[in-house]
């Protein structure tokens, strides 16, 4: 791989599931736990959702991403790779920051699962 920028590492969470990546200079290849992005999303809806703040910005062929992903399911998944990858590009190009804002892709979706209450049926 090519030498990396510490300053391209960024962290991106939902839900339950947390996304660590690292943007590398590139040809726009997506690798998400050793895996093409589409092998490890499945659903091609849920990949433009995570691929959203490339094509806001068109700097998906300039990057190769390298990313770790654990917990949740691949909806939260996708929702925390959305929000690591706004940060990266956010930190590598600091000029993408306000279109990054104004569609709200730097800004963490607060919603959780609902808590069990007891009482009730099921």
């Amino acid at each position: 791989m090519a030498e990396t920028n510490p300053n391209a590492l960024r962290t991106g969470r939902r839900k339950e599931s947390v996304a660590r990546i690292q943007l590398v200079p590139g040809a726009g290849k997506h690798l998400v736990n050793r895996r093409t992005l589409a092998e490890h999303l499945k659903r091609e809806s849920l990949v433009r959702h995570a691929l959203h703040a490339f094509a806001v910005t068109n700097t998906g062929h300039k990057y190769d991403m390298v990313a770790r992903v654990h917990g949740g399911g691949l909806t939260g998944q996708a929702g925390a790779l959305r929000m690591a990858i706004a940060r990266a590009l956010a930190r590598e190009d600091e000029s993408l920051r306000p279109l990054l804002s104004r569609e709200r892709l730097l800004t963490r979706d607060a919603r959780m699962k609902e808590r069990k209450k007891y009482g009730q049926p099921g």
